[in-house]
């Protein structure tokens, strides 16, 4: 609740638009002015009294409700954002993956320093982000000690929060937009890291709707231009099956074991496109591997790389369900002979984890994301010419997993199969990879030229 002691009041007036007579109380809180109609003069003067009653006594008025603090109920003043943006939080916990949870963290934390009213003694932004980052957006067995500086910031925030009433407002809105526009160093952020906070606002903002604080949802209703995100593949990305293969061989070559463990990783990235968090957790189980042909891999679970603070087991990787299915649904995907070899070679070098994994460091550990990548560019400053080291050609190891894909796709594998194999949708991989599909200009521009002549 935004309280001030800022209060002007003005004469009841007649309510000339209506068509029968009413009456308006009118005063002013902070910087918001405030009317109430009522039938009759009298009842509008006798509630104008009683707000003149409570500012001489001294009361504080709610910004957001322009009541003094003995006429407020709390259906008056309602939550704050910080309030409410705390509660939607911990709703969405249990449910929501770590990555999820950060995503949400992180929006907030851009949201909540924007939506606040003029209140004195403003602390320092990284003081208040960090409070937020650390403590307040964090279940209660979650948080950390705050800094004096960081607990003062903390009350300066639960005193200068919106109501969350206000987001009804169009002004409010627009700031929030703003907020998300721009980095913590005022920067312009880039289109997808706003479109993801303004997702996280909406969601918010849709659970106010269902608590019926909204009739709809009011961040619908703002004219407002999303930036635009790049969903395609650039095809300068993806490597061909030859510069493929001597990253491959480039990898295990890079340090004293770390290459070695990894390039089986990588290979599965490519021969099998799987995606580096689902090829953390495969297992051996999950493994068909024949002497000879072809083998299978039955994916089961991924292992994504989060923050301590937002996982639940408070390590930094975790075994999850696959990205976009239900708790133990599968994916199979049939691997080519060479990726079997390879699998067949890493087991027999290496062995596995305790629990079965393939991929796993000298300890016992997962590899975190800076590792591979680190080994990752130095197989590319071994394997590639200076300038295609330059240029974004095979840049990550995601990379090769567009490379898999591209690949099927130009050998005229159908569509489904690829989107099966790859855990797509169809109109996704086709609309992601649309750049990718080489070889169909020409016979395109024949059937053209044709139908010219």
């Amino acid at each position: 609740m935004n309280i001030t002691y800022d209060v002007r009041f003005w004469d009841v007036r007649r309510n000339a638009s209506s068509k029968t007579p009413s009456y308006e109380a009118r005063w002013k809180v902070g910087p918001k002015p405030k009317s109430k109609t009522f039938r009759t003069k009298a009842l509008a003067e006798s509630f104008l009294s009683s707000l003149r009653q409570a500012a001489k006594k001294g009361e504080g008025f709610d910004i957001a409700s322009g009541l003094p603090a003995s006429m407020l109920t709390p259906e008056a003043s309602g939550p704050t954002f910080f309030e409410f943006a705390q509660s939607h939080v911990l709703r969405r916990w249990r449910t929501s993956a770590a990555r999820t949870r950060e995503t949400d963290a992180y929006a907030l934390i851009t949201l909540l320093p924007a939506l606040v009213a003029d209140v004195p003694n403003r602390p320092e932004p990284e003081d208040l982000r960090g409070a937020l980052r650390a403590h307040a957006l964090l279940p209660e067995d979650r948080r950390a000690a705050l800094t004096v500086e960081q607990e003062a910031a903390l009350r300066w925030l639960e005193r200068a929060s919106t109501p969350l009433s206000e987001l009804g407002e169009a002004a409010k809105l627009r700031l929030a937009l703003d907020a998300i526009s721009v980095t913590f160093a005022g920067k312009i952020a880039g289109a997808n890291t706003v479109r993801r906070k303004r997702a996280v606002l909406h969601h918010l903002l849709e659970q106010a709707v269902e608590q019926k604080v909204f009739a709809s949802n009011p961040l619908d209703e703002i004219k407002w231009t999303a930036p635009k995100a790049v969903t395609v593949i650039d095809p300068r990305t993806v490597v061909n099956p030859a510069q493929a293969r001597r990253l491959l061989d480039a990898v295990a070559k890079i340090g004293r074991k770390r290459g070695t463990r990894l390039r089986a990783l990588f290979a599965c990235v490519y021969y099998a496109a799987l995606r580096p968090e689902e090829a953390a957790d495969l297992r051996e189980k999950n493994c068909t591997l024949p002497e000879s042909g072809w083998g299978l891999i039955i994916l089961e679970r991924a292992r994504p790389q989060g923050t301590k603070r937002w996982t639940d087991s408070g390590e930094t990787h975790e075994s999850r369900r696959l990205k976009h299915r239900a708790d133990k649904e599968t994916r199979e995907i049939p691997i080519p002979p060479v990726l079997v070899a390879i699998l067949r070679e890493h087991i027999e070098a290496h062995g596995v984890a305790k629990d079965g994994r393939l991929f796993r460091t000298e300890t016992g550990g997962s590899y975190s994301s800076s590792a591979y990548s680190y080994v990752w560019q130095a197989a590319r400053k071994a394997a590639l010419a200076p300038a295609q080291v330059a240029s974004s050609l095979g840049a990550r190891p995601y990379d090769l997993r567009h490379a898999a894909v591209s690949l099927w796709l130009n050998a005229g594998v159908p569509a489904p199969e690829v989107a099966k194999r790859a855990g797509h949708s169809v109109d996704v991989l086709l609309r992601v990879y649309a750049k990718c599909i080489d070889g169909q200009q020409d016979h395109i521009n024949g059937k053209i030229n044709d139908a010219l002549e």
